[in-house]
């Protein structure tokens, strides 16, 4: 890799800001908050709005809205089977 035209990569602690979840992953972004972690050191904190302890997707709470598609609608709008 060339030298210098590369971001810093460091590790960091992602908070999510709804449920208090942290984790430690790499980054390139920077935060002047700092947390310590399980082992013992000081990452930056990065607070995020929604993670995987958050997101309906991974939660099991996504609502499905089947409305059905473009035929189905005609159908049911025109009474045809």
């Amino acid at each position: 890799m060339k030298a210098g035209i590369h971001p810093d990569y460091h590790k960091v602690v992602f908070m999510d800001a709804s449920t208090g979840f942290k984790f430690l992953s790499g980054s390139t972004k920077k935060s002047n908050q700092t947390v310590k972690w399980e082992d013992g050191n000081e990452y930056p904190l990065i607070t995020v709005e929604i993670s995987s302890d958050s997101h309906p997707f991974y939660t099991g709470r996504q609502k499905f809205a089947d409305k059905g598609g473009r035929v189905d609608r005609f159908k049911q709008k025109y009474n045809l089977k």
